[in-house]
């Protein structure tokens, strides 16, 4: 399975289960903006990512795939922590086919700072579609695997 040899060592922690999505506004490269609090009714599973981000780069392509597996079960958001914003990742997403994955700015790092005191990345937080926390994974992670499918699935039907 793609990945194995980069070591993605990332695990499901549930200890901050039933905490709020932030309400954050990002952007995409064009100006458009999300508003992350106000996309409750859906789960979420959001992903915390950056280019220079050896594991981060390596999940990119399987968070797409796992969008792909689960359609309109789940929108799976992908926000750039780069502080040059569009001037890196619109190559990044430029140079990959990514069906699935928009890429969403968030070039002063504020969700990661509201999401995680470390500041590790990757960071995917699954949300509810009341937007409570239900689980997360700091580190790489296979998001195409079974595994991770059945656990969002599950997850999100709870």
């Amino acid at each position: 399975m793609a990945g194995e040899k980069q070591g993605l060592s990332g695990e499901i922690d549930r200890s901050q289960a039933g905490t709020l999505m932030p309400a954050i506004n990002v952007t995409d490269p064009s100006g458009k903006t999300l508003n992350l609090g106000a996309t409750q009714g859906q789960p979420v599973l959001l992903n915390l990512w950056a280019t220079w981000c050896a594991p981060c780069v390596v999940e990119m392509p399987m968070l797409d795939e796992l969008a792909d597996t689960l359609g309109d079960e789940v929108r799976v958001v992908t926000v750039s922590q780069d502080m040059r914003g569009a001037e890196v990742v619109d190559p990044f997403f430029a140079e990959r086919d990514f069906r699935n994955l928009e890429p969403w700015l968030d070039p002063e790092a504020q969700l990661s700072g509201a999401l995680d005191d470390v500041g590790a990345m990757p960071l995917t937080v699954l949300f509810d579609a009341q937007g409570r926390e239900v689980f997360r994974v700091a580190g790489g992670y296979h998001w195409n695997s079974e595994e991770a499918i059945a656990a969002v699935r599950e997850a999100v039907a709870e």
